[in-house]
């Protein structure tokens, strides 16, 4: 799992595909490490008791996966469903890994990836050009957008925190103080204000847990050292970032200090058009009230009940700016219907509450009540994130955090009849406990079955993305059917010669993926 997640910092040249060259392979090594980490799992006999938040999830993917089957566009609703039945792989494997013996492993490298991500995008920022990067939204790294990479170097903030207060050795705080202060620099850099409020919001809720239930917090000596060199390494890396000239080109004179004034500014600028897209995005949840317009269908549907001047809306081509909303709260309600949302708000809540459940054990060791106070902060930090962009419809952020929760987080409380219940659950890994090895071996292969599908998925969006880039467009289309920029160039390139029937067929296939795009409706329209 934690060479899955090193793998999603990969991206690649195809600059034609400004988007999907970061995107598409992040989910590829999502796919693949969650559904090999979730097979030596099971294979390898590993359990944990089923609680009332795997049937939140068991709830939410069902939804999702009825609002996929009716979604007018099939291959974004299998690619979005995808990521969502991965999150899960990833979880129930995280959390049975780290109940036998692979805690620490799991948390240390989740930590390096946050903070090479961070590196990425600080490399770019001081002058480290590459064809891996994208030079629109400095400094991503290789994430392609600094608001992306942002909500991951937040993220690995509580991973870092915990690494320092818990480490036994000086060194140990020191290296997690480090790239603590990485992640910082780059988040100072990146002007993000949904990571920025995110970690305000982190920080007033650790602070309050900290009054709340101090317990041995603060006679611990290890503790006390690991949040004096926490302290250092945010402020080093914030006023390094500041201080240090770098490359990036922005237009204001104080562009960190507009940023931090304009924190939660809703009246002017991305705030109101967040606001305008939110109200729209509401208005097709009423309209589609059980089942959403279609798992990853928002761009579908959002230009049909969007004004032709709504800021998400491209001018150039009059569909939606970016293929989620910026919200994955919004993406829930709007695309997977209120039953989805309602289990989603009830799983991430749930979550909070199990992390804020393990703090106030002051019975238990301090260890363990700071890792539980970390699996909060970090619900906490990708929840408020997810307010004001989209986060968990990523790769990304997706494996790290359901791998993070999985490892931080402890099991749910659960009465006596829930713990005799639980033994003979259906979840995957609770269903290894009770199964022999004939049945655990078919679950095995049938959860390798479906990673290895969505993997197959993106590998041939991939190879769909090289063809295009050597102008081989039927072959694009062939391997991937459901790129609706290649369809679109391909069918304005078979009518600009003489080969207008597969001219029409292509444009038709264009329209059928995105019904309200007017280029797509406008090839289409001459075609009988």
């Amino acid at each position: 799992m934690v060479f899955g997640a090193v793998a999603t910092l990969v991206a690649l040249p195809y600059r034609s595909f400004d988007l999907d060259r970061f995107m598409v392979p992040k989910e590829l090594a999502l796919h693949v490490g969650a559904a090999l980490a979730l097979v030596l799992v099971i294979a390898g006999g590993a359990t944990v008791a089923r609680t009332w938040l795997d049937r939140a999830f068991a709830v939410f993917l069902t939804c999702s996966a009825l609002s996929a089957f009716f979604a007018p566009n099939e291959w974004l609703a299998l690619r979005a469903l995808a990521i969502s039945v991965s999150a899960a792989f990833t979880w129930w494997a995280a959390r049975a890994a780290s109940a036998h013996g692979a805690r620490d492993l799991l948390l240390r490298g989740l930590a390096v990836v946050s903070v090479l991500g961070a590196a990425t995008a600080l490399a770019q920022a001081y002058g480290v050009s590459s064809d891996l990067a994208s030079l629109s939204r400095a400094p991503g790294g290789t994430f392609g957008n600094r608001n992306f990479m942002a909500h991951l170097a937040a993220a690995g903030m509580p991973l870092l925190g915990y690494l320092a207060l818990t480490a036994r050795r000086p060194s140990g705080a020191f290296v997690a103080a480090a790239g603590l202060g990485i992640n910082a620099a780059a988040l100072v850099l990146s002007r993000t204000r949904a990571a920025w409020l995110a970690l305000v919001c982190c920080v007033v809720v650790v602070a309050v847990a900290l009054l709340w239930r101090r317990g041995d917090m603060w006679r611990d000596a290890a503790a006390r050292r690991g949040l004096v060199l926490l302290a250092l390494g945010a402020l080093a890396g914030g006023a390094g970032a500041i201080a240090i000239p770098n490359s990036l080109d922005w237009r204001s004179d104080n562009p960190y200090l507009e940023s931090a004034k304009g924190l939660v500014n809703y009246r002017e600028g991305s705030g109101r058009g967040r606001l305008r897209q939110y109200a729209n995005s509401v208005r097709l949840a009423f309209r589609h009230p059980v089942l959403g317009v279609g798992t990853g269908n928002w761009a579908v549907e959002y230009p049909g009940i969007a004004p032709p001047n709504d800021p998400s809306l491209s001018q150039e081509t009059g569909m939606t700016a970016n293929p989620w909303p910026s919200s994955d709260w919004m993406a829930m309600l709007s695309e997977r219907g209120l039953p989805a949302f309602v289990a989603w708000t009830t799983l991430l809540g749930g979550l909070a509450l199990v992390g804020l459940m393990g703090w106030a054990r002051t019975d238990a060791p301090l260890d363990e009540r700071l890792r539980a106070l970390a699996g909060t902060a970090v619900v906490v930090v990708i929840a408020a994130e997810g307010a004001f962009d989209a986060v968990l419809l990523l790769a990304t952020p997706t494996l790290v955090f359901w791998a993070a929760v999985g490892a931080l987080l402890p099991a749910a409380p659960m009465s006596a009849a829930s713990m005799s219940a639980a033994s003979m659950s259906a979840a995957p890994m609770s269903a290894a406990s009770a199964m022999g090895r004939g049945r655990r071996a078919l679950l095995a292969v049938a959860v390798l079955v479906l990673g290895l599908a969505a993997a197959e998925h993106s590998a041939l969006k991939i190879a769909s993305m090289a063809a295009y880039s050597e102008g081989q467009l039927a072959r694009a289309v062939a391997l991937d059917p459901g790129s609706f920029r290649a369809r679109l160039r391909y069918a304005q390139l078979m009518m600009s010669r003489t080969s207008r029937k597969r001219g029409c067929v292509e444009a038709k296939a264009a329209a059928d993926l995105f019904p309200r795009s007017p280029d797509a409706r406008r090839l289409a329209s001459g075609c009988k």
